[in-house]
Parts: C-alpha cells; sequence; structure tokens
C-alpha cells in the first residue's frame, strides 16, 4: 500500500488487529498451560508439575510473558501499535528457549516443550498483512526449533519443525492473497477518486465557462475592432486574437475533462505548431535568462491531430520547463521521427528537478509542485496527449534538470 494511505485508518487498523491478538494470545497461553500441565494431569491422575519442583523459570516463565502485556499496552496507547506484535514474537522466542535450555539441558526427559500460542503466531501472521512480520515469525519458530533440537540432540523437535513449516505456507498464501485483495480495493479507491476530480473539475468549468466565454468574446471583438481600424501598427494583434481564442479553447477542454470528446484529426505540420509556440513563450524565456534550443531530426512528415489542442501541450509544457529556471538556463527540444510511426517531441531544461514520489502524482487533478500552481495545466495536457492516442513520459533528476517526453503516432487508426 501507498505511504500517503497509511495515515489515521491505518493505525486504527493496526490497533485493532494488536489489541486482538493480545486477548487471544494470553487466553491461549495461559488456558493450554492450567489444562496441560494441571487440569490433564489431574484427570489422568498423574503429578502435576506445579505439585513439584521448580523446572525451567518455573513461575518467572508467566511474570515474563506477563510483562509483555504492559509494555503492549504503553506503545498502543502512544500511537505506535506497530511494535507491539514484534514485542511478543522476539520476546517469547527468547523466553522460551531460555525456558527450554533450563527444562532439558542435562536432562534425560525427551524434549516437550511449547504452546499453542506457537500455532497462533503463524495462523495470525495474515492478519497484519505484513511480509516482514510473516518472515519473523516463520523463520524464528522454524529457527528456534531447530536450534533446540541442536543443542538438546533431541530429533523430537522434527514434528513441531514440520508442522510449523507447512502452517507458515498456508500461512503464507494467506498473506498474498490478503496482499493482492488489498491493492485491488486501493486501486480502485484510487480510481475512484481520480474520477472523482475530474468530475469536480468538470462541474467547476461547467459553472465558470459561460462567465468567462462572454468577457472574452468582448475582449476579442475589440481587439479585432482595433486591429482592423489599425492594421499596420501592432504587430501583436493577431497574437492576442489566437492567444484569446486559445483561453476560450482551454474552458472548452476544462470542460471535456468531466466528458470527453470526440478529436477531428487533420494534418498539421509540427515544425508550425513548435514554431508557433516558441513565438508564445519567447518573450517569458527572455525576461528569465532561459535560451530554447530547437532540433528537428532531418524531415518531418504531417502529423494527424488537432492541431490547436497540441499547441496548447507544447505551451504548457514549455512554461513548466521556463518556470523551473527562474535563474536562467537552457532549453533543448528535439524532434524526431522513430520507426516511421510516432513523432517523438522531447523537451529538456536544466531546472532543479521533481522528486520520484512527487512524478507518480503529476497529471493528478489539483497536484501541483509549484507555489502558485493548481495541477490543471498538466492535467489537460496529458488528457489531450491520451486522446492522441499517445503517451507522456517524465524523466527528472535532482539538481540536473527535468525531460518531458511526449510520443504521438503519425497516423491515427480510426476504431
Amino acid at each position: 500500500m501507498k505511504e500517503g494511505i497509511q495515515t489515521t485508518e491505518l493505525i486504527f487498523e493496526e490497533k485493532k488487529a494488536s489489541v486482538l491478538f493480545l486477548w487471544l494470545f494470553n487466553l491461549l497461553y495461559y488456558s493450554f498451560d492450567i489444562f496441560y500441565y494441571w487440569i490433564r494431569p489431574k484427570i489422568n491422575k498423574q503429578v502435576s508439575i506445579f505439585d513439584t519442583d521448580e523446572v525451567g523459570l518455573g513461575v518467572w516463565l508467566y511474570i515474563l510473558i506477563f510483562c509483555m502485556l504492559p509494555i503492549s499496552i504503553y506503545f498502543i496507547k502512544k500511537g505506535n501499535p506497530y511494535v507491539v506484535k514484534y514485542i511478543y514474537i522476539i520476546g517469547y522466542i527468547g523466553i522460551d528457549m531460555i525456558d527450554s535450555l533450563m527444562t532439558y539441558l542435562g536432562s534425560t526427559a525427551s524434549f516437550g516443550s511449547g504452546n499453542i500460542v506457537e500455532i497462533l503466531f503463524l495462523l495470525f501472521c495474515p492478519i497484519f498483512v505484513n511480509k516482514k512480520y510473516f518472515w519473523v515469525v516463520s523463520l524464528g519458530m522454524i529457527g528456534k526449533e531447530i536450534l533446540l533440537g541442536v543443542i538438546l540432540q533431541d530429533l523430537n523437535v522434527l514434528v513441531p519443525t514440520v508442522m510449523y513449516i507447512i502452517l507458515s505456507l498456508i500461512a503464507y498464501i494467506l498473506l498474498v492473497r490478503f496482499h493482492s485483495y488489498i491493492q485491488t480495493l486501493t486501486k480502485v479507491y484510487e480510481e475512484l477518486r481520480h474520477k472523482e476530480k475530474l468530475a469536480v473539475v468538470g462541474q467547476m468549468a461547467a459553472a465558470i465557462g459561460h462567465e468567462i466565454r462572454n468577457p472574452l468574446s468582448s475582449l476579442r471583438g475589440f481587439t479585432q475592432l482595433q486591429q482592423e481600424r489599425f492594421p499596420n501598427t501592432n504587430e501583436y494583434y493577431p497574437i492576442m486574437i489566437q492567444e484569446i481564442d486559445r483561453i476560450n479553447t482551454i474552458v472548452q477542454d476544462l470542460m471535456y475533462l468531466g466528458k470527453p470528446r470526440v478529436i477531428k484529426f487533420e494534418k498539421a505540420s509540427i515544425e508550425e505548431v513548435v514554431a508557433y509556440t516558441l513565438s508564445i513563450t519567447q518573450q517569458q524565456a527572455e525576461r528569465q535568462g532561459v535560451t530554447i534550443d530547437t532540433i528537428m531530426a532531418g524531415p518531418l512528415p504531417p502529423i494527424e491531430c488537432d492541431e490547436k489542442q497540441l499547441k496548447q501541450v507544447f505551451i504548457n509544457l514549455i512554461k513548466n520547463a521556463i518556470e523551473a529556471m527562474p535563474k536562467g538556463g537552457r532549453i533543448e527540444i528535439r524532434v524526431q521521427v522513430i520507426e516511421k510511426q510516432k513523432m517523438v517531441v522531447s523537451i529538456q531544461d536544466e531546472g532543479s528537478g521533481i522528486k520520484d514520489e512527487n512524478i507518480i502524482n503529476l497529471g493528478e487533478p489539483f497536484f501541483t509542485t509549484k507555489a502558485d500552481g493548481n495541477g490543471l495545466g498538466l492535467m489537460v495536457t496529458n488528457q489531450i496527449i491520451k486522446d492522441h492516442n499517445g503517451e507522456l513520459n517524465i524523466d527528472s533528476k535532482i539538481n540536473k534538470g527535468t525531460r518531458v517526453i511526449v510520443s504521438l503516432p503519425i497516423l491515427q487508426i480510426v476504431k
């Protein structure tokens, strides 16, 4: 399971499992010894070890076992129930080995130690859903019997050793099934959470889309009017109109995140798409002291795509690269064709890089590493690339930079 998920809920579940284990352990341990060493001899009219001189640790065995209970309760109340299971397995193996050695070492009696809680340890492992704990228990129990057999030179340890191996296999199968089930539930939960975020984005876009489009229409109209009145006075009017249209397109793209739309593929030049993108981002790059180098690997064929959406994709990615270098740097844009089937565009910056744990979440709604970001830009970018049957890959190294690779099929296959 992901580390981010294990918060209060997992601590609460671990606490419940630990409390249940404490109840079962103490109930079974003392009940078994009372029945096996006192009630059973009374029924069979035999002498109970409680009626003879103390052997092994004697009463100290039960005192030491009981001492583990208040220690475990202390850790549970302190909010750290994860150590309880290790306290009991390590404590029990140590105490039981000392008791067995004191009882049988130098004695002619056949080895016959053990308690039913040893079976509880093995069969309860899957409840904790922890493979590390499983290996501690199974190897600890099996190792204890083998070590006692070697020291005492008694073959009677073979029976419990074989039994523990069989029980360990059963516990491992159950543990694997539990892990698989939890991973499936986690995956379903993540998918539902992702869909809920997309639904929220779709609702927000639908609510504000109309309000945004109205002023945009007026702004575009006045800008176009100024261009018609003074056609030769300002070369930025066409860019302003194009950017207003792109804002309108962004609103539409946000809306189809909640309700995807069918894309009309048309042939477009990747060189023109990249050139337009650079004309939009050039001023921002110059202000931050960033130089952009473009490498076109050979003659590039036209690509079937939605040209406006691809422009938005590369504008978002190049702006991210520029913003990753506030003190300046170099961006390399490399465009090439692979196996005559894929158009690959890589954007390499020299920024501070992105941590591995953050790369996994990039593209998630509202997840961002920027102080003033909202996480929607890369989400829209990722969705557009997916709608073009392409792939977005991010490779980053801390203090060395980030490479974003966009792979797009040159020819779209109509399904």
